[in-house]
């Protein structure tokens, strides 16, 4: 059965009344100009004295053709955390609302909840980190406003049964949030690609893992036109600087370079996956359609320390739910990883 979803009804009612900032670069937009002396900034130090562009206009012209999906479906900001935050933002209020989330799954959802002050409700995963739809619907109440799912899901690695998932989004009166933030490594079809299909859908996406540019902090939120304007209308007004945008539209113009990147990561984590079962200290390691993978060790705590004191850093995962003695693997370049490797060999 196919839930109703209302998008009025899940808007907090002040951020329907709301009247948002309109900032000068607003104001005029859709015409030419020349002359700026409408926002009060100093005319001097051309090139990032001016403000940005508050809604990234040409950057989502750039973007919607490589993502499937048209310019007025895209929101973009500091990082997806600041598309998670506006999720709580937008629909949830506080002390009264609540939202759904598999564990264990990426942290800033819950830490999102907490500063919102909005209850967060989690429904762990079977041992094979899957969910079925109904465990997840059982916990909604009329107060629930979003779905929380990540796929494929960090830290485990892995997809998410997309008929479970399926189901969730059809099933659920709320807003569903499917972040796809390792996507691009993963042969599943995304779900943004079925925005038109699904009004109560948000995407979330990243400039930081399959586009190697997570020092420039751009999130990308993928829905409705009228969702979108939702987030536009809550957002701070240039949340998104000129010196980032500026950055992004270069990574997203040299398609070339990326897609090479690509396949090496993918290349390199069926090896490094391989030669990781070999060791003497690994039990299991997980199938991954990241572009990490979790790994069960001897002891997660213990192996974890000694790569740092070697100045190798990975993920200790061990307290987190179904995580016990697990590391988290990012895949490196072909010297990280065999850096790796030796220190992990020579390991008693």
């Amino acid at each position: 059965m196919t839930a109703k979803f209302e998008l009025e009804k899940m808007v907090r009612k002040n951020i329907l009344a709301l009247k948002p900032y309109s900032s000068a670069r607003n104001e005029y937009a859709g015409k030419k100009a020349h002359v700026f002396i409408d926002a009060n900034e100093n005319p001097f130090n051309s090139g990032i004295n001016r403000y940005p562009d508050p809604l990234q206009v040409e950057l989502k012209q750039l973007v919607a053709p490589m993502k499937g999906v048209r310019p007025e479906q895209i929101f973009f900001g500091n990082g997806s955390d600041e598309a998670i935050d506006l999720v709580y933002r937008v629909f949830c209020e506080p002390r009264l609302d609540n939202v759904v989330a598999i564990d264990p799954t990426y942290g800033m959802y819950e830490v999102s909840a907490d500063i919102n002050d909005v209850e967060y409700r989690k429904v762990q995963l079977d041992d094979n980190f899957q969910f079925r739809a109904f465990s997840l619907l059982n916990e909604c109440d009329c107060h629930t406003k979003a779905i929380f799912l990540c796929s494929p899901n960090n830290p485990t690695g892995n997809n998410l049964d997309r008929n479970e998932i399926e189901k969730i989004i059809m099933g659920f009166h709320g807003v569903v949030v499917v972040d796809e933030a390792y996507s691009d490594f993963s042969d599943a079809r995304p779900f943004r690609l079925d925005l038109d299909k699904y009004p109560n859908l948000i995407v979330l996406n990243t400039f930081s893992k399959a586009w190697g540019s997570a020092a420039i902090r751009l999130g990308m939120a993928f829905a409705s036109p009228e969702i979108i304007e939702l987030f536009n209308k809550v957002k701070y007004p240039y949340n998104v600087n000129e010196l980032t945008q500026k950055q992004a539209k270069q990574v997203v113009t040299d398609s070339a370079r990326l897609h090479k990147q690509l396949r090496q990561v993918l290349d390199e984590r069926e090896s490094l996956m391989r030669a990781f079962a070999q060791l003497p200290i690994c039990e299991k390691v997980y199938p991954s359609d990241a572009n990490f993978f979790l790994a069960k060790v001897t002891d997660a705590t213990k192996i974890y320390n000694y790569l740092v004191d070697r100045g190798i850093v990975v993920r200790n995962r061990h307290h987190i739910t179904l995580c016990s003695n697990c590391l988290r693997v990012t895949i490196g370049t072909v010297q990280e990883n065999s850096e790796l490797l030796g220190a992990l060999r020579q390991y008693r």
